[in-house]
């Protein structure tokens, strides 16, 4: 006697399918299938050429949609196919469930009020990393994923490595993506951010049997790789595009420039030594002879070290033109004073920038001597001034 599902409804108002790629999962797929078809009807199976009996468990449930293709192509390429079958079904969402038996049908409910809170997020069901029988290999690999998708989109997770996700189709659209195996879910989560959808996460339950009972076909050192590869890509992919795509964007915006003043540069919760510090170490890196360098370093510092990165930033623009000259000239002629006489004179009526530069080039040594000392001396000298007028002015407007 079949079973009405208790969700059917929340699945079929919000247009979502629960989608369960399995390859040779025979020992618990007809357990996970049940599961899933207590809560709804719109169940997707994907068979990712599986060569045990999977197709007779399939066949028993023949109100499940099913997707079947042959060879074995991996979990990234059945993925992609359910995606794309959900959506040429009119599906929105879909909710993605391993076929190994390690993820719970009752946390469906969980995802679905996801929808309701966020009908565009993307969502991973976060797992209990330190429940009893968790295998020491995955807490590495997601500590080791969480680490390397903060890198890539500046956001922090508890478990990017959870194959229990809500999907908005709606939103994803129709990327072309790269990956086939395992690295896929992690090639989705990164350019599903880049594109600007929100990532959440919500508490789920999870099953892993004991050892000798455990079936995966991870391959350690194949998928690794892989993975390896793709992060290295990824990195890549993010420094030279990504965020300077976020940068420009941001900086495109008048409103996120106000706040930026706002909250950053003026911030009246941050103390006056703090504010002066942040501008005397903005100095110190605009001259220090880093070039092309200072500024990324700078921000990265400043991060490392909590000091006001808009000030920072605003202050290392001392080195940029027309000030560039003067700043050469002065680190040329501070250098003058450690060289003796094996010291150099720099001119510059009458030279072109490249006449310059051979100068220096040719007496660098004077001249990062120089850079170095007018960097620490410049750096002091604007934090304490800038201290002093901070003190003044902040104070008076207090008292006004």
């Amino acid at each position: 006697m079949s079973v009405t599902p208790t969700h059917n409804e929340l699945f079929e108002q919000h247009r979502v399918a629960v989608l369960i790629p399995t390859y040779n999962n025979a020992g618990t797929l007809a357990a996970v299938l049940q599961d899933a078809l207590s809560y709804t009807h719109h169940v997707i199976v994907v068979n990712d050429g599986a060569t045990d009996h999977t197709p007779d468990i399939l066949s028993n449930h023949p109100q499940i949609q099913l997707v079947s293709y042959n060879p074995n192509r991996g979990k990234g390429i059945a993925l992609r196919k359910g995606f794309e079958y959900a959506r040429q079904q009119g599906y929105d969402y879909v909710i993605t469930m391993d076929a190994d038996g390690q993820h719970f049908a009752t946390d469906l409910p969980v995802m679905l009020a996801k929808i309701a809170e966020d009908p565009d997020a993307l969502v991973i069901g976060a797992r209990n990393l330190q429940q009893e029988n968790m295998p020491g290999k995955n807490t590495f690999a997601n500590k080791f994923s969480n680490f390397w998708f903060y890198v890539e989109t500046g956001l922090k997770g508890p478990d990017t490595q959870s194959g229990y996700r809500l999907y908005p189709l709606h939103k994803m659209g129709n990327t072309r993506y790269w990956c086939t195996k395992y690295e896929f879910e992690i090639e989705v989560l990164v350019r599903s951010a880049w594109k600007g959808i929100k990532i959440d996460w919500a508490p789920v339950k999870v099953y892993y049997p004991p050892a000798e009972e455990r079936i995966s076909h991870f391959r350690p050192f194949r998928d690794f790789s892989r993975i390896s590869v793709l992060n290295t890509v990824l990195v890549f992919i993010t420094l030279v595009y990504i965020k300077p795509r976020d940068l420009i964007r941001f900086l495109s915006k008048w409103e996120n420039w106000k706040k930026l003043w706002r909250e950053e540069v003026l911030n009246p919760t941050e103390s006056n030594g703090k504010k002066a510090t942040a501008i005397g170490f903005g100095v110190f890196m605009g001259i220090i002879p880093l070039w092309g360098f200072q500024l990324i370093t700078a921000i990265l510092l400043s991060i490392k070290f909590r000091l006001n990165k808009a000030l920072v930033v605003l202050a290392a623009h001392i080195s940029t033109p027309p000030l560039t000259i003067l700043v050469l000239y002065a680190s040329f002629i501070t250098g003058k004073i450690f060289m003796g006489q094996s010291s150099r004179d720099l001119i510059f009526l009458g030279q072109t920038m490249d006449t310059i530069w051979a100068s220096i080039k040719a007496n660098l040594l004077q001249y990062v001597v120089g850079a170095i000392t007018l960097a620490v001396g410049a750096g002091l000298l604007a934090g304490i001034v800038s201290f002093a007028l901070l003190s003044v002015f902040r104070r008076k407007k207090q008292i006004i």
